[in-house]
């Protein structure tokens, strides 16, 4: 008869019942059972692990010892049955996202994709808004968490953000243009060239303060709320534009080719992180999604789009 954890709990009401009889009161089992899971256990573990008279049992030495190790075995294995019961292919739960415009394109879906396929039953619900607004349901607690550019919070006293990627500001051009022999490019160089601008996620009031401190008004020619559109415009000569480079990608649509250039100027980068409510115990679900979000960005230190 090999050791069971049947036997080792029928070894603890035992010991802790001083008896047989007594025992079965608890277990609700027959005294035969009992009486035979004893002796199958000392004959595998090789020792008398009780002194046997006629009020009852009485552990021996062996049986004391043994009686420690049974505990830690039952210990043991109700660690390992909740460590199972709260695998993230089991566990369930609704988890609110908020988003702006540009997260929704360029960073929530491989993300929302990682935290989906290790907690597949968790119930996600994703609002995308302008920041202010996204910071007004965090602080509300309408939202458990958001993807935003952590770098432009306001709310810093009631809203606690984490930045994930760190993007530095680039000069779009086309692949033609007369200054793509230069590696950096200062802003007064380009202040007479058309700029197109992105209005998206705040970026637009971004570039002009930067544009603003170095005393210089861009030539803004167009503004769109489309990236793709962006691309196709500098790739065919349209304008310039300056954008972060976590949505430069060498290609428009069309296959119309653009390319990047540092800015000499000194930009303030930007942060794109997760935000929640200063205070808020996290719910299990928005702690899930933030360890998967620190998870997924190691693993794509920058993202191409």
């Amino acid at each position: 008869m090999s050791l069971s954890l049947r036997s080792v709990r029928y070894f603890i009401a035992v010991a802790e019942a001083e008896s047989v009889t007594g025992a079965t009161q608890s277990l609700n089992i027959s005294q035969s059972v009992i009486t035979d899971a004893i002796k199958g256990l000392e004959t595998e573990v090789g020792a008398q692990l009780f002194v046997r008279h006629a009020r009852g049992m009485v552990l021996t030495h062996a049986g004391h010892q043994f009686l420690r190790h049974a505990h830690q075995i039952l210990a043991a294995v109700r660690n390992a049955q909740q460590a199972m019961s709260s695998r993230p292919d089991t566990m369930t739960g609704r988890l609110n996202i908020g988003v702006t415009t540009m997260m929704t394109g360029y960073f929530l879906p491989y993300l929302l994709d990682h935290y989906r396929r290790v907690f597949p039953k968790v119930e996600v619900n994703v609002i995308e808004d302008q920041r202010d607004y996204i910071e007004h349901l965090l602080v509300n607690g309408e939202l458990d968490v958001a993807v935003l550019i952590v770098s432009n919070i306001e709310n810093a006293q009631a809203i606690e953000t984490e930045s994930l990627i760190t993007a530095a500001w680039r000069l779009w051009l086309p692949a033609n243009h007369a200054l793509r022999g230069l590696g950096s490019i200062s802003l007064r160089e380009i202040a007479d060239e058309a700029m197109i601008m992105l209005k998206v996620d705040e970026l637009e009031d971004n570039t002009n303060t930067y544009w603003r401190a170095s005393g210089l008004k861009p030539n803004v020619v167009m503004r769109t709320a489309s990236v793709e559109a962006v691309r196709s415009l500098v790739a065919t000569g349209a304008g310039l534009s300056i954008l972060p480079d976590v949505l430069y990608r060498p290609w428009s649509l069309d296959g119309d080719r653009l390319e990047v250039r540092n800015i000499l100027e000194e930009m303030p980068k930007i942060d794109i992180g997760i935000a929640w409510r200063r205070g808020l115990t996290q719910s299990e679900t928005a702690q899930n999604f933030l360890v998967v979000a620190r998870e997924h960005t190691r693993g794509h230190a920058k993202i191409s789009i």
